[in-house]
């Protein structure tokens, strides 16, 4: 048995340690590391430096034009793929003369080759560049002087890129239509030639006042006047032979968006006019400094051949704001310097198939695959940053209730 001062002695002993460890137990401190003031630092730059990074990803994966910035479309319409389509040979082109912005375009009527070949294939045998289409002088007057970055050009009737490649040369972006397969793989041709792909979108499809499919008929030997009604593709060449084809049709409001701005549309379309300009209504209807030129064909008979009129189309164009035009060029061409609404009748020229190369379905926006995972990443973060926290917090406060 221990001794009565043996007990005591271990008594001591045992109250000293007891001390001890109390006196320990006060003076530790939290560590400063995982602090609640630090954890929220963390957490605020971690959360800002996630931010910038989607920020700056997101700028770079923005426009590029054309390609980027106009393959969204509430329509669902995806922008003609070039690089998906077969190559059309054989291939004839050359520069274009007499205009002050250079460009090439390729043909797609070569005449009867080789007794009759088309004119410009004669002249480019003889060393001489392509005849001036109107179309391309006229652009470039209404586009010189005017910054790349003011809007778009959009050319509804591209059929080979007269029109498109006239303002791609000058640096602005082009929103392009046409129906015609072979016009097609021809403006394919003058994207890599001009090296124009990053400026233009090209749609395969005829422009109209409703999302849906329409035959077209197709001139062989004169793709330049196929057209929707069959009447009017034959009244210049009525022995051409004549091939029906199911195309699809699409309003411009439905392709374009609201906050791209347009300096001007051309219109082409072999008397399929009235039907395109009510598909742009909503365009045509934009605040007066942000309504675009207006140059279309004006030719009576094609018209008819579509069920309008003259009459109809100047109304129309009333309603929206259009009261002044003038006529400019050759045949029956105008334009218009307007200081409300600005608009051009143009005169006559083309449209229809694409059996290699369909439409396909895109939404109206969407987020690239980088910059959602990033997104996914930053959210997932701040969620296990806050859970931490707050399990944390949940720690400290059962600690110091146990005290």
């Amino acid at each position: 048995m221990r001794t009565p001062a043996q007990i005591n002695q271990c008594a001591h002993y045992t109250s000293f340690l007891i001390a001890a460890m109390a006196n320990a137990w006060r003076r530790e401190k939290p560590s400063h590391l995982f602090s609640p003031r630090t954890l929220i630092s963390l957490l605020l730059s971690t959360s800002l430096l996630l931010f910038l990074f989607f920020f700056c990803s997101s700028s770079r994966s923005t426009p590029l034009r054309g390609r980027e910035t106009f393959a969204l479309s509430p329509a669902g319409i995806r922008p003609f793929d070039c690089h998906a389509c077969p190559q059309a040979s054989p291939v004839f082109a050359s520069l274009v003369e007499g205009v002050k912005h250079p460009f090439l375009y390729s043909l797609s009527d070569f005449g009867s080759l080789p007794e009759k070949p088309h004119k410009n294939i004669a002249r480019m045998l003889k060393g001489k560049p392509f005849r001036r289409p109107d179309i391309s002088a006229t652009l470039q007057e209404f586009l010189e002087g005017k910054e790349r970055d003011e809007g778009l050009v959009v050319d509804v009737g591209a059929n080979v890129g007269m029109a498109t490649f006239a303002a791609a040369a000058m640096g602005f972006r082009v929103v392009a239509f046409e129906p015609v397969f072979e016009n097609l793989q021809r403006i394919c041709d003058g994207m890599f030639l001009n090296r124009a792909g990053d400026r233009v979108t090209l749609y395969a499809a005829a422009a109209s006042d409703r999302i849906g499919n329409i035959t077209f008929h197709k001139l062989v030997g004169r793709l330049d006047n196929s057209a929707i009604s069959a009447t009017g593709a034959k009244l210049a060449f009525k022995s051409n032979q004549e091939v029906a084809v199911e195309v699809a049709t699409v309003p411009l409001d439905e392709v374009i968006p609201e906050a791209e701005r347009i300096l001007i549309i051309k219109i082409d379309v072999q008397g399929w006019e009235y039907h395109v300009l009510r598909g742009a209504s909503k365009l045509l209807s934009r605040g007066k400094s942000e309504a675009p030129y207006l140059i279309y064909e004006e030719d009576e008979r094609l018209l008819q051949a579509s069920n309008t009129t003259v009459d109809q189309i100047r109304k129309f164009l009333s309603s929206m704001g259009y009261h002044h035009c003038s006529r400019h060029g050759t045949m029956e061409n105008y334009a218009i310097p307007m200081q409300t609404r600005n608009l051009t009748w143009a005169h006559s020229e083309l449209h229809v198939d694409l059996p290699d190369c369909g439409l396909v379905v895109l939404k109206n926006w969407e987020m690239q695959h980088g910059d959602l995972l990033v997104l996914v990443s930053f959210l997932t973060i701040v969620f296990c940053s806050i859970k931490q926290f707050l399990a944390y917090t949940v720690r400290r406060l059962v600690s110091i209730l146990c005290l």
